[in-house]
C-alpha cells in the first residue's frame, strides 16, 4: 500500500483548522544569565488541529470515512493551509544546463531568511516566467514540485514561479473520539494533523 494517497482533506473541514509551522529549539540557561541556542532541525514542520471544521454529524462521518481510508495514520494527504498555501518568487537560476528544478517559496525579511521546499503543487495552478516571461515550456510532477524544462534556460536567466500548493500530513493521533453531545453543547472534536517531511 502506498505511504502516501494523492487527495485532498475534506475542504468543508479545512475552515476554521488551526496551527503552522513549528521549530524545536534546545535553550540552555548559563549560570550568569546568558542563553545557548540550538536547534537540531534545520526546517520548520507543521501541526494542524482541523477538528473546528466538525460542525455536524454528516461532517463527523466524512470525517471518519476519510481517517478510515487513510487507514488511520498509515497514510498521508494533502491538506491545504488556509493560511498559506500560495507562492510568487525566484525558485532558480538558470545554467545553461540544468532543466529541473525544485518548486519553493522562501520567507524572508531585512534580517533573514529560509527557504521551504513544496512538493504537493496544486495541479493546473503553476504559471512559470523566465527573465519575466512567462513560458509553457515545462513539465511539472505534481508529487515531488519538480520542474522539468524542455530545453535548459540559459546562464543567468531567473526562474520564476507562482502558484498554489498543499501540505502533506498524516493523523497525528490512532483514535477519533466525538460524541453527538458534544454538537449540542460547543464541544469541539480533536483532530491533529502533522506535516510529512521529504524521508521522514
Amino acid at each position: 500500500m502506498p505511504s502516501f494517497h494523492d487527495v485532498n482533506f475534506p475542504l468543508p473541514l479545512v475552515f476554521g483548522a488551526s496551527g503552522g509551522p513549528v521549530r524545536q529549539t534546545e535553550i540552555i540557561t548559563l549560570a550568569n544569565g546568558h542563553e545557548q541556542r540550538n536547534t537540531a532541525q534545520a526546517n520548520s514542520r507543521r501541526r494542524y488541529d482541523a477538528g473546528v471544521g466538525v460542525k455536524s454529524l454528516a461532517d463527523m462521518q466524512m470525517l471518519i470515512a476519510f481517517f478510515e481510508a487513510r487507514r488511520g495514520q498509515l497514510c498521508g494527504f494533502r491538506f491545504c493551509d488556509p493560511m498559506d498555501h500560495n507562492a510568487d518568487g525566484e525558485i532558480g537560476i538558470g545554467d545553461g544546463q540544468t532543466t529541473e528544478f525544485q518548486l519553493s517559496k522562501t520567507y524572508a525579511d531585512a534580517a533573514g531568511s529560509w527557504q521551504r521546499t513544496i512538493t504537493k503543487p496544486k495541479p493546473g495552478s503553476v504559471n512559470i516566467q523566465l527573465d519575466a516571461q512567462p513560458t509553457s515550456s515545462f513539465n511539472l510532477d505534481i508529487s515531488t514540485g519538480v520542474v522539468v524544462f524542455d530545453t535548459a534556460p540559459g546562464s543567468g536567466v531567473v526562474i520564476v514561479a507562482n502558484f498554489e500548493f498543499d501540505v502533506p500530513v498524516r493523523f497525528d493521533t490512532e483514535q477519533l473520539t466525538t460524541s453527538l453531545e458534544s454538537f449540542g453543547a460547543g464541544g469541539a472534536v480533536n483532530v491533529p494533523l502533522i506535516e510529512v517531511l521529504t524521508n521522514a
